[in-house]
């Protein structure tokens, strides 16, 4: 964890936000600034700075950040009808938070991004 990064305040406890699914290796909570009616994000509780470090670093960590987020659309009720997981990697990516995530967004047609 570091001391100067949003994700890793929320996964101490120094930072509220609204948990939605948790395991040993993973935390969802609710986005703050959701673009659907569904919009969580899924991270790891260790920090990596974006997805293609985590994947390079810890493989099964990232397939377990994959797996927390299917479950995530599964406990919101958005699994059968569909959602989108969607990864910003860097500043060009649309990254803004430097903690590896992924959005889990649905609960009604999801708009805006190619298919």
């Amino acid at each position: 964890m570091t001391s100067d990064c949003l994700f890793c305040g929320i996964i101490a406890g120094q930072i509220p936000a609204t948990k939605v699914y948790e395991d040993d290796l993973t935390l969802a909570f609710r986005d703050i600034h959701p673009a659907a009616p569904v919009h969580d994000l899924v991270i790891p509780k260790a920090h990596h700075t974006d997805m293609a470090s985590l994947v390079a670093a810890d493989p099964p960590l990232a397939s377990a950040v994959l797996a927390a987020s299917a479950e995530v659309a599964r406990i919101e009720g958005i699994a059968d009808a569909g959602y989108r997981m969607v990864v910003n990697t860097g500043k060009d990516g649309g990254q803004t938070v430097f903690h590896a995530h992924v959005h889990v967004i649905g609960g009604g047609k999801v708009v805006g991004l190619p298919g």
